[in-house]
């Protein structure tokens, strides 16, 4: 598994997600989603639930980054517990993105306990969603195979920049400089994503600018009102 991240370096992934009541939450949809991201060359996909996952994984050769979103979006929310992680594995992803931050989970379970639970189950890696830096120190200690700015500006360590984290990314970056960083988190142009890149990152995750058009749209009405 260690050739699947290193798939990666320097690359983009692209996050194909659709919030609950929208018309493009579909699996389907989302897989045409991530094969035209890869026509464009993403080197990975992100997403979330077990039918995406799995319909993604059998279309695509790239590899996929897999969560499930439950519970309360302020609280851990991110593949909260070892039973979604271990359901998220087995769906088919290489790799299985869970809340890296210091919080406690729902299932009162550490996140050493989850990552060991992912790597017992199978061939699956743990890729930490961090909010600050002491989140990925403690996620690198807890086993975790890969680390992401996800959660930065989503919890209370950090202010939410407008765009990328860059000062977080530039941390982690140089603090744990063996484990491989994904910058995620309000990557809005390309010139942010090269930033990122620049700051430290192993490569970069981009979900709204790419694959959201109500927010796409929504930029454009804005700036015409405007």
């Amino acid at each position: 598994m260690s050739n699947v991240v290193e798939s990666l370096r320097g690359g983009l992934v692209v996050s194909c997600q659709a919030y609950p009541g929208e018309p493009m939450r579909h699996p389907e949809t989302m897989a045409q989603l991530a094969q035209a991201a890869c026509m464009g060359g993403a080197v990975g996909i992100r997403t979330e639930g077990t039918e995406c996952v799995a319909l993604i994984r059998q279309r695509l050769a790239v590899p996929v980054i897999g969560l499930w979103k439950d519970g309360d979006p302020d609280d851990v929310f991110i593949t909260p517990t070892l039973e979604h992680a271990r359901a998220i594995a087995q769906a088919g992803s290489h790799v299985v993105a869970v809340d890296g931050t210091r919080r406690l989970r729902p299932d009162g379970l550490t996140l050493a306990q989850v990552v060991d639970g992912v790597h017992t189950e199978g061939d699956a890696l743990v890729m930490a969603d961090c909010g600050s830096l002491e989140d990925a120190v403690a996620a690198t200690d807890a086993g975790a195979d890969v680390l992401g700015t996800t959660l930065a500006g989503y919890t209370p360590d950090r202010d939410r920049t407008e765009g990328p984290d860059l000062e977080l990314i530039s941390a982690i970056a140089h603090r744990l400089p063996d484990v491989p960083l994904l910058a995620e988190g309000r990557v809005h142009t390309p010139t942010q994503a090269r930033q990122a890149l620049e700051a430290g990152a192993f490569a970069v995750v981009v979900g709204t600018a790419i694959t959201h058009p109500a927010t796409i749209t929504g930029w454009f009405v804005q700036a015409l009102e405007g």
